[in-house]
């Protein structure tokens, strides 16, 4: 079976922690809403593949399109290292 690499990009993310909502929807304004769902607190992205929900402790990537959608903290872990830069 052939294998493939994932290509280094660098995104933009931002964490959110349930206290810095208003950080988040600047970061993601027109795609990212605020709401209380069942009595959770969640963020909704509006992703190319349709509306994802953020739970406390997720973070919220741009992506290589301009294009944003929430991660597990595992897997944002897993697969992006700081840079050590801002931009």
């Amino acid at each position: 079976m052939p294998k493939f690499r994932k290509k280094p990009v660098v995104i933009e993310a931002v964490r959110w922690i349930g206290t810095n909502t208003n950080e988040v929807l600047a970061f993601a304004p027109g795609v990212a809403s605020y709401s209380d769902i069942d009595g959770r607190t969640v963020i909704t992205i509006h992703t190319l593949e349709g509306k994802m929900t953020a739970q406390p402790g997720d973070w919220i990537i741009r992506g290589v399109q301009d294009e944003f959608y929430p991660c597990k903290p595992d897997i944002f872990d897993a697969t992006y290292e700081a840079t050590g830069g801002d931009s």
